[in-house]
């Protein structure tokens, strides 16, 4: 009669083979060129038309963009709602109550603070105060960040010269947006600083994802790390004084849009990323500035600043950056190999 460790081993090993199963159906599909293409486009899209859908979403609920403790608030209903949304989904798709392993639930935390608490904190509140043109430039630098600490902190992918250029590139599109028409630079903290902060954030929990979902689902590390930080965030607006006032039905659409980004974007970037290197889905993160800047000039009537010559530039830059970084750093690092 086996002995209650040895039935222990063998239950662990067979969920092990089924796990690697589902990972190895995952892995040929989410490594499909096309896959990549059209996931990471659908990502930029949704994280493009944020900036916008953000300042409308202040207006439709009465949010005072001067006040934090509402801006946060306001953040922390999107992403409770968000997580509650992915949470969803692994039910429908597992037929069971998804949840992490006890022993991952500090992972789940840690990603949740830098995901849904610090980059949304300083993300809403930047964007409170810049235009959503320039926001969406200056957030292109996460794809920078992604990379160097991808490189330099997580050590799974190696920098080199074509890379360096590329932030090079990257950087000078950043300078040239604050810079202005008159050529006078502009930034303060809470605009310019906390949207490039925001970048930064993003890129360390790409980076914490792509290392947590070897040992957790995917699912499950999003759906719970959006949910979680969305509560820290509405109790901490909460009981600094945040107040929202929904006008109406509007207001609600705009919410579940607003939580739908965040949960399809995330969690169908943390799939890519899973089995993909951080690399090559930022190659198609060029589009994010360009469809951030696009959406903003449509919907919030800011075409004058995105047709202005310097922005256009700033684009190009930042959009050339990544481009370089991803079409031949790769090919001068296989080289090296």
């Amino acid at each position: 009669m086996k002995d209650e460790d040895q039935l222990t081993k063998e239950s662990g090993e067979a969920d092990a083979a089924a796990v690697d199963t589902g990972g190895d159906r995952a892995r040929k599909f989410f490594t499909k060129p096309a896959v990549v293409c059209i996931g990471a486009i659908i990502c930029c899209l949704l994280w493009g038309s944020a900036f916008p859908s953000v300042k409308i979403g202040y207006e439709l609920f009465s949010v005072d963009t001067e006040h934090v403790p509402s801006i946060i608030l306001f953040a922390g209903l999107r992403f409770t709602l968000a997580g509650m949304l992915v949470i969803a989904f692994g039910f429908v798709q597992r037929r069971k109550f998804l949840l992490p392993k006890a022993e991952n639930w500090w992972r789940v935390l840690l990603v949740c603070c830098f995901q849904a608490v610090a980059q949304y904190i300083f993300f809403y509140i930047g964007l409170a105060h810049v235009s959503g043109v320039k926001g969406s430039v200056l957030n292109g630098l996460g794809v920078f960040f992604t990379i160097l600490i991808a490189c330099f902190v997580f050590r799974t992918e190696k920098f080199n010269l074509v890379k360096l250029a590329g932030c090079a590139l990257g950087f000078g599109g950043v300078i040239l947006i604050n810079l202005g028409g008159d050529f006078t630079f502009e930034f303060t903290m809470l605009g310019e600083g906390f949207v490039i902060l925001s970048g930064l954030s993003a890129a360390v929990a790409a980076g914490l994802v792509k290392i947590f979902s070897r040992r957790e689902d995917t699912t499950a590390l999003c759906g719970w790390q959006f949910f979680i930080g969305g509560l820290v965030l509405i109790a901490a607006g909460a009981a600094s004084g945040g107040r929202v006032a929904p006008t109406g039905a509007g207001a609600y659409f705009m919410l579940i849009y607003l939580a739908l980004i965040s949960s399809v974007a995330f969690t169908l970037q943390g799939y890519i990323v899973k089995y993909n290197p951080i690399s090559k889905f930022a190659v198609y993160k060029s589009t994010n500035p360009l469809f951030g800047a696009l959406f903003s000039a449509l919907i919030l009537g800011e075409s004058e600043q995105l047709m202005s010559y310097y922005t256009i530039i700033a684009i190009i830059l930042v959009c050339l950056g990544i481009f370089v970084i991803n079409k031949f750093g790769e090919r001068v690092q296989s080289k090296a190999a």
